[in-house]
């Protein structure tokens, strides 16, 4: 969800780790003016222990995010599901999304539209038997007469904490709204060699409108 204002965008990612059978949470809070991390996050917890379950891996995280932004805050700021294409969908454009941002018919907002171009960087640190390694550019289209452009995130390098990428697709368009369009975040899924074949895990691109 987003805070009241729209100035934060955060989500979580959990699960159960391949091989180990660790449970581990993810939590990302987004300042979705500078598309950059809130300090003090993200907030990663694991528990060591194959018999933990996933409710009390998921409850340390969200305990340690409270001091950033309250969960009820986040509850009450979910934002629209503007757009959502799951990692076992075939027929969409796992590189593209298109949406209009609010369920107003007939629209009023012009479309929001995202295009991802993924980028070799084989010579990534620590990937070399990995496969090929990619990063990615997303870029924001505005497609209308005289529309521009916008280069919203583009890899120089392979961030450590998201090892070694193998691919990516846009998964959702998450769009806030109050009186008017205000902020956006497009969740992107990252695919990497897992302990029992491809594993996929979240990052997040964010901005204003």
């Amino acid at each position: 969800g987003f805070t009241k204002d729209g100035s934060v965008f955060a989500f979580e990612e959990y699960g159960v780790q391949d091989g180990s059978g660790f449970p581990y949470a993810n939590r990302y809070y987004i300042d979705t003016s500078t598309d950059s991390f809130l300090k003090g996050t993200p907030i990663r917890v694991r528990l060591e222990d194959e018999n933990a379950k996933l409710d009390a891996v998921r409850l340390q995280a969200r305990q340690k995010g409270e001091s950033i932004v309250s969960q009820a805050e986040l509850d009450a700021n979910r934002g629209i599901t503007a757009g959502f294409n799951p990692v076992t969908e075939l027929s969409a454009d796992p590189h593209r999304m298109a949406v209009n941002p609010r369920p107003i018919f007939t629209p009023v907002d012009p479309p929001l539209e995202f295009r991802l171009d993924e980028l070799g960087m084989n010579n990534a640190d620590g990937c070399e038997s990995q496969g090929e390694i990619n990063g990615f550019r997303l870029l924001r289209i505005e497609a209308q007469d005289g529309g521009t452009t916008k280069l919203l995130h583009q890899d120089k390098a392979i961030p450590k904490s998201r090892g070694c990428p193998n691919g990516y697709r846009i998964g959702a368009v998450q769009t806030f709204s109050m009186d008017s369009l205000s902020a956006y975040a497009v969740l992107i899924a990252v695919r990497q060699y897992g302990f029992e074949g491809p594993d996929f895990r979240w990052i997040a691109v964010t901005g204003r409108l």
